[in-house]
């Protein structure tokens, strides 16, 4: 049996501090001198018994927490862990403990990484068939804990996926003039991510899985507190392939001028009720 990236012991969920850097070490340099942003790809990650039992949990799923439909994001639900089954739950709270936030410090060389309490924009994300994620950077400002978006945790829970079944994960060059990097969302493989506002990446092209099973995942995002009053938050920034079909993203374009023209408190009034109204 091949040996996991991460010791976590498949019954408690514990992880040794230790043993938890130690994982860490063989990997860092690759890591951090990836290009065109530091990024990593792990297969056989955890041991996979503790997938198969989230998997098992997934068959009951409740109403999604959030779902997209439009012309960047088609077709994807994500569901909070706290509404999830019970082991499924504790995982996320083992991959926000500290023993895992030492073992990414070693890995990307980021000091105080801050977990997310609160899952904004985490947890398991579900794309059916016909959906997509187009090219984009993720948001970078958590408002309410006032911190600095700086990694992503993707961890895959598809069997037998083949390149072909599409949803593969992409990671662009910053001027967005080719792709670098492509991983296909294989159970069990990880990808780690530093971001920043041009680490533009997505799952652009469609699933298709033969069996109409979705592309699933496990995400979970993490942060520093180097936020300051020069910097500015924008929302996900989507930018189209070239030579595709992909489309501007003409409703955050929207929010991002009147952010800039209105005072605070009637952009988030107006932006509230476009929020509403789906425009």
């Amino acid at each position: 049996m091949t040996r996991p990236v991460l010791p976590i012991d498949p019954e408690t969920l514990l992880i040794s501090t230790d043993a938890a850097r130690e994982a860490a070490r063989p990997h860092a340099e690759a890591y951090r001198a990836a290009q065109p942003y530091p990024h990593g790809g792990f297969d056989d990650f955890l041991p996979p018994e503790i997938l198969e039992r989230v998997l098992v949990e997934l068959r009951d799923l409740p109403e999604a927490e959030t779902s997209f439909d439009r012309a960047q994001e088609r077709l994807k639900t994500s569901y909070t862990p706290e509404r999830l089954g019970t082991y499924t739950k504790n995982l996320f709270y083992a991959l926000n403990s500290k023993p895992f936030i030492l073992f990414l410090e070693e890995l990307t060389g980021i000091t105080g990484l801050i977990p997310d309490p609160y899952f904004s924009g985490g947890g398991i994300h579900r794309i059916e068939t016909g959906g997509h994620l187009d090219i984009h950077a993720d948001f970078n400002h958590h408002a309410k804990m006032n911190l600095e978006r700086r990694l992503n945790v993707l961890i895959y829970l598809n069997h037998d996926w083949k390149a072909e079944y599409g949803g593969s994960f992409e990671l662009w060059d910053k001027e967005m003039k080719g792709m670098v990097s492509s991983f296909v969302p294989s159970f069990n493989r990880m990808v780690c991510f530093s971001t920043t506002s041009d680490s533009w990446h997505g799952n652009p092209s469609k699933v298709n899985h033969p069996e109409g099973q979705p592309r699933q995942s496990i995400a979970l995002y993490y942060y520093t507190a180097t936020w300051d009053a020069t910097r500015k938050g924008h929302t996900t920034l989507f930018k189209p392939r070239p030579g595709t079909a992909d489309q501007k993203d003409k409703r955050t374009a929207r929010i991002e001028l009147m952010q800039d023209l209105l005072p605070p408190i009637v952009y988030r009034k107006v932006a509230g009720l476009m929020y509403r109204l789906g425009i």
